[in-house]
Order: structure tokens, then C-alpha cells, then sequence
């Protein structure tokens, strides 16, 4: 089975500081790495949710030595009030999100995340529900997935992979991450070696799109602040800098910055706290980690 290695567990359980009182709510539990963690430093009680079946599967064997602690929830973290108020729980005492694909996603064969394999372009997180991106790609017009792909992908190469796209299924459908992979290749010009594949950014935008992820992202965190109790915090860990400024914007204007609001939260980390030398020679996925920390104040 795919495992798939936590990011910076040590600065989330740091910041959470578990109990054996605490409630804490892991909103995107994957493999069950950062739950884990905290179960180990004595969390009395977490809640993890996620909308992938296969990484609530994964989840729920990681934690089986807790699982008189632990609680396992197929739903998307932006129903979390839902997910409370079934449990009669009205406050929590922190909360933890790792917005990043795991290598569960990523290495399982025909989820359609990744171009290193052949395979059916799926590219949901919850499989059980909502459109693939061969379907989003077979109706889309082209100036449309040109401003996907540029605004998401931030590639500046989106009119010509679009162009190319479009072009391509007037003869024949795009079902598979090989024929996109090829497509967006073809797309951007070639200037000798480049350290990441051309396909990589495009890959980003329309997994993003096929899920909704940005708009998720915003609305969480609005969400899991109001269900924090006084002095409960909330940790995110983001990958790329299009949900870090999200983050950052939200924490910022809930901490009354920048407006008339009064604050809510106050921010615990004036820039972002990246993983060790360390954790990035063994673990090179988590180079591109960002953490950001605030406090629930009244």
C-alpha cells in the first residue's frame, strides 16, 4: 500500500498543543500522519475528515492502535459545521488542515493526478461524486481553460496549451493523462532543461479546478475560526503560493487588519514557517510546505 510521509508534524503538534481533554478536528486527515502525531502527544479525541475513501481506508489502518480516540468522516472539510453539529460538539480546541495532494493521490493508480503514468484523467478527490476532468475538458471552452490553466497553473504558456487542447478533441476525446501530458508538451516552447516537466503546472490547475479547491479554502477557514473555542488555534499547511495568500488574506482580515471587523483571531506567524533542512533532505515533497498558525482570541 502507498504511504505517504506528514509534513512538519512536530511544529503542528507544537502548536496545538494536545491534551487528554482536547477535541481536535484533523480537516483533511489523508494517511492519518498529523493525527497520528497528535494522538501520540496525548489529543484525547480527534475528529478526521476527508473526501477521499481510499485515504479515510488508509486513515483508519495508521490509526487503529487509537481508534477508541479517533473518528473517521467521509465528507469535504467545508461541511465541518455539519459534521459538529451532528455530535452536539459546539466548540473545538484546534484544528488542523494540510491542503496538500498526498502521495496516496498521487501514486494510486487511476486517480489521474499524476503524468507519470498512462491512466484515466479522473482527477477528483472524492470519486464517488462530481465531474472528471475528461468531462470538464470535453465542454470547456478554450478561453475558459486558458484563464484556468493561467490564473490556477500560473503558466504563461495558457493560450497555446489551451489552443492545443481544444483542437486536439475536435478529432478525437482527451481520456487519459498521457494524451493531456502530450498535448501540454507540445505546447511550451522548448529552451533547453527545465527543472519541472511542462505538464506540471497545467496538471496543478485543472486538479484545482476539477475540485474547487481555492473556493474551499477560503470558506473553511472562515468556517473552522468560528468553531474554535478562546484560545484554540488552527494550523494550515499549503503548497503552493496561490492557497498560501489565501490563508494569509483570511487570517489577516480576521485578525481585524485591514478593516473596520473586530478581530477574531490573532495571527501566530508573521511569515510562514517552512520545514527543517532536515525534513526536506528526507522527505523532498515537503520543500514546498507553508505553515501559518492563528488563535481563536473570544
Amino acid at each position: 500500500m502507498t504511504t505517504h510521509e506528514p509534513v512538519m508534524t512536530t511544529e503542528v503538534v507544537g502548536w496545538l498543543e494536545p491534551t487528554p481533554e482536547s477535541c481536535l478536528l484533523d480537516c483533511t486527515v489523508g494517511g492519518g500522519g498529523h493525527s497520528r502525531a497528535l494522538l501520540d502527544a496525548g489529543a484525547g479525541r480527534v475528529i478526521g475528515l476527508d473526501r477521499d475513501r481510499d485515504a479515510l481506508t488508509l486513515a483508519a489502518s495508521t490509526l487503529s492502535a487509537w481508534s477508541d480516540r479517533v473518528e473517521l468522516v467521509h465528507t469535504d472539510y467545508r461541511r465541518l459545521d455539519e459534521v459538529l453539529n451532528a455530535r452536539d460538539i459546539d466548540t473545538i480546541d484546534g484544528a488542523v488542515a494540510d491542503l496538500g495532494l498526498s502521495s496516496l493521490q498521487l501514486e494510486g493508480e487511476a486517480r489521474g493526478f499524476s503524468f507519470r503514468r498512462d491512466e484515466p484523467l479522473d482527477m477528483r478527490m472524492d470519486q464517488s461524486r462530481g465531474a472528471t476532468a475528461a468531462d470538464l475538458l470535453r465542454d470547456v471552452s478554450e478561453r475558459e481553460l486558458a484563464d484556468i490553466i493561467f490564473q490556477y497553473g500560473e503558466e504563461r504558456h495558457s493560450r497555446r496549451i489551451a489552443r492545443g487542447i481544444v483542437e486536439h478533441r475536435i478529432r478525437e476525446p482527451i481520456t487519459t493523462t498521457g494524451q493531456l501530458a502530450t498535448l501540454i508538451r507540445r505546447g511550451v516552447p522548448r529552451r533547453g532543461h527545465t527543472r519541472i516537466d511542462p505538464a506540471t503546472r497545467t496538471f496543478q490547475a485543472l486538479r484545482i479546478w476539477v475540485n474547487d479547491e481555492l473556493a474551499g479554502v477560503e470558506r473553511f477557514l472562515r468556517a473552522v475560526v468560528q468553531r474554535l473555542r478562546s484560545g484554540a488555534r488552527v494550523v494550515v499547511l499549503s503548497f503552493h503560493s496561490l492557497e498560501d495568500r489565501i490563508v494569509k488574506t483570511v487570517f489577516r482580515e480576521l485578525s481585524g487588519r485591514g478593516g473596520d471587523a473586530a478581530a477574531i483571531v490573532r495571527v501566530l506567524t508573521k511569515r510562514p514557517l517552512r520545514p527543517s533542512e532536515t525534513e526536506t533532505a528526507h522527505n523532498p515533497r515537503a520543500r514546498s510546505a507553508k505553515l501559518r498558525a492563528a488563535e481563536r482570541l473570544a
